[in-house]
């Protein structure tokens, strides 16, 4: 996902962002298997914070920060942007989760869990990050998109 000058001009913590992920697919496989909603909106909350507030304050962050450090990981840098753009799409998916769920919809509930699960645990596994893919396109068409 490195590419070679940043869409957008402020970087983040790549280690960081996928222990990030993978606290969140981990909320998520617990609703599916406790089926306790209240998880959902727990998770929601992290992302208004960390999308709309400061991601300082987000709760996931600052475990996902304490991690890297005690694993003693470098620094590796990608571009925000992207990452800010997956954050979107994981709140929008955390959203389409509390709605189905509120509407006992559990086929449903699977299928956009399984979608949302794919999609962090690549990042996690692989450093495979969907949303950033589509940030890269979308910047090639509209340069001007998120900045």
């Amino acid at each position: 996902m490195n590419h070679s000058c940043p869409m957008s001009f402020t970087q983040i913590d790549s280690n960081v962002s996928r222990f990030t992920s993978f606290l969140v697919a981990s909320l998520v496989i617990t609703y599916l298997v406790y089926g306790d909603v209240m998880v959902l909106y727990i998770l929601a909350f992290d992302f208004i914070v960390r999308l709309f507030l400061n991601k300082k304050n987000s709760i996931l962050n600052m475990i996902a920060e304490a991690v890297k450090n005690i694993f003693k990981l470098k620094d590796k840098f990608v571009d925000s942007g992207a990452k800010k753009l997956a954050a979107y799409f994981g709140l929008a998916f955390v959203l389409m989760l509390i709605v189905v769920d509120y509407f006992g919809i559990f086929s449903l509930t699977l299928v956009i869990a399984g979608v949302f699960l794919t999609c962090s645990l690549l990042d996690v596994f692989f450093n495979f990050c969907v949303g950033c893919k589509i940030y890269h396109i979308i910047k090639k068409f509209y340069p001007s998109f998120m900045s």
